[in-house]
């Protein structure tokens, strides 16, 4: 009886509500379809982002810890007393300017064992240069570092951390490995000693790249506690040159590089 009534009263109800269900099916078929495409656009589009190396796939126990050099020179002494007293060697990114203005410590560095890289020639934001202009920085300043260390440069630091597809890319053509870091100290904060160390051995792990300065006000006074540390926990501290893949590698979404096998 009430079906009957129904169709009395709206005889089209049935076909109405058919409609209006297929509609809904479709509507939501769409955007399921939308999500699943935005999802793949968006794995492309990180996929095909140039990326420097932020730290490395490594089943060895191994960190690198780096010093960005761009003002003063007041606790660089400090630093290699420290690195040396810890049988540590590490990464140095040099400024040109810096180079030019403190020849005597590019050798100190390397004299004691540690490794030297270009951070360009004027300390720009990178991403904002034409190609030519990337060039020129990146020539430059590895010319001044090699004229004092007779050692070809391959690693670059981009001031800021500041990069583009054109920069890394630049860099891969002219035989630079381009390097940025998964652990920063904020040392440039001026945090505490013991801050600073907390937020290294916190944040390190196989294959990490640690950021410092060599100008950082209590960088130096935090490495005995961070090598201390870490090294009971099994680490080994290398320079960057030692730890990345030099061939056959790849960069994921996270700019951590694996070795191609």
């Amino acid at each position: 009886m009430a079906n009957q009534f129904f169709r009395k009263r709206f005889p089209y109800g049935i076909t109405v509500v058919a409609l209006l269900l297929c509609a809904i099916v479709s509507i939501v078929s769409t955007i399921a379809y939308g999500a699943r495409t935005a999802k793949k656009t968006a794995v492309y589009v990180a996929a095909s982002r140039s990326l420097p190396i932020y730290s490395v796939e490594t089943d060895e126990k191994k960190v690198a810890i780096s010093f960005d050099c761009a003002w003063g020179v007041e606790y660089t002494d400090t630093l290699l007393e420290v690195m040396e007293k810890n049988d540590v060697r590490c990464t140095f990114f040099a400024v040109q300017f810096w180079v030019e203005k403190y020849p005597e410590y590019v050798e100190k560095i390397v004299a004691a064992g540690h490794e030297i890289g270009t951070h360009s020639r004027t300390h720009p934001y990178m991403s904002k240069l034409s190609e030519a202009e990337i060039r020129d920085e990146l020539t430059t300043s590895s010319a001044a570092i090699e004229k004092l260390t007779g050692k070809k440069v391959t690693l670059f630091r981009p001031p800021y951390g500041d990069y583009n597809n054109l920069l890394i890319d630049t860099c891969k053509t002219m035989g630079l490995y381009p390097i940025q870091w998964d652990v920063d100290s904020l040392d440039w904060k001026n945090l505490s000693a013991t801050e600073l160390a907390m937020r290294v051995i916190n944040g390190a792990k196989n294959g990490s790249i640690i950021l410092c300065h060599n100008n950082g006000l209590h960088t130096a006074e935090a490495l005995p506690l961070i090598f201390s540390t870490l090294k009971n926990r099994g680490f080994t501290f290398v320079p960057i040159g030692e730890l990345i893949y030099r061939e056959n590698y790849v960069i994921d979404h996270n700019g951590r590089q694996h070795e191609n096998a």
